[in-house]
């Protein structure tokens, strides 16, 4: 873990603390991004990098160090943990300071780092999604990744007591918006892939790379065309394939939502191919996506 405010990088848990007065603590006032690590390369860091920095500014938060220095750090972080399949999470925060509703009483911004080693293999099975009852966030609130993840996780809740993995939430016009920390699309039969648009939602590093692997399978003629647009309920449901696409899942084939069967309620060809080459650019992809750690 690295933390500015406790001075640097430790190894040791018991050390990786955060304290009680930071305003991201008990005002929920921060935000946070993650990057995989696969075979000891940081996957899109500086595309993570751009939202990062982006819902910083949106949440006024000033960050300590310039972002060069930033990536330095965190590059640093994962190389000190020797971690080499996992993920690097990290945060912004207000930082420290009172227990006041505003930030000016904190004395300097704070720059959380977390590595988390993660051994598992990304599962494909399809899955069970349900229409979420938890209201969506606004679109203020939903394109800045901040952490006030609480309707995220109510959402997450429902599902499961629901026998289902995920809630889909449709934004305040009944369109279909997103999961609940996942994007969201569709194959439909005449081989369009649909992608409900980023105005309202957060726009997802891996939606948007696998966007453009989408335009390499119509090239290929295997799908149709490539929109991302407005998408109804009724078009999601009568689609022959629905994904859920994010760097926690890749992209998760859905063969049900809510009682509705998906397609022919297996997972489909296309949610595959996009799978497997998202996994082949995490392994293999150009520097543009794939940081070397100098471990």
């Amino acid at each position: 873990m690295y933390s500015n405010i406790s001075g640097g990088i430790t190894t040791e848990p018991s050390a990786m603390l955060i304290p009680m007065d930071d305003h991201m603590v008990h005002r929920g006032h921060g935000v946070f991004d993650t990057a995989a690590i696969m075979d000891g390369h940081l996957y899109e860091l500086e595309q993570h990098l751009d939202r990062f920095l982006r819902s910083a500014s949106l949440a006024k938060i000033n960050p300590p160090f310039d972002r060069e220095n930033i990536r330095r750090i965190l590059i640093q972080t994962v190389s000190a943990s020797k971690c080499k399949k996992g993920s690097l999470r990290y945060w912004l925060s207000a930082g420290p300071g009172d227990f006041q509703l505003s930030s000016t009483g904190c004395y300097q911004t704070a720059l959380y780092a977390i590595v988390i080693q993660d051994l598992s293999t990304f599962d494909s099975r399809g899955i069970k999604v349900v229409t979420s009852s938890v209201p969506i966030k606004p679109p203020e609130f939903a394109t800045m990744k901040n952490v006030n993840y609480l309707p995220n996780v109510l959402s997450k809740l429902e599902a499961e007591e629901n026998g289902a993995y995920a809630g889909i939430w449709l934004d305040g016009d009944g369109f279909v918006a997103e999961g609940p920390n996942m994007n969201v699309a569709f194959v439909t039969k005449d081989k369009e892939l649909l992608m409900p648009q980023f105005d309202k939602i957060l726009s997802g590093c891996t939606a948007k790379r696998v966007l453009m692997f989408a335009d390499g399978l119509v090239r290929e003629g295997k799908l149709r065309a490539v929109s991302v647009r407005n998408v109804t309920v009724e078009e999601g449901k009568k689609a022959d394939e629905m994904m859920l696409i994010g760097s926690g899942v890749l992209v998760r084939p859905v063969i049900q939502w809510d009682d509705q069967v998906i397609g022919d309620g297996k997972e489909g060809p296309v949610a595959h191919a996009l799978l497997n080459l998202i996994l082949e650019d995490m392994k293999s992809g150009p520097s543009t996506v794939r940081i070397r750690v100098p471990y």
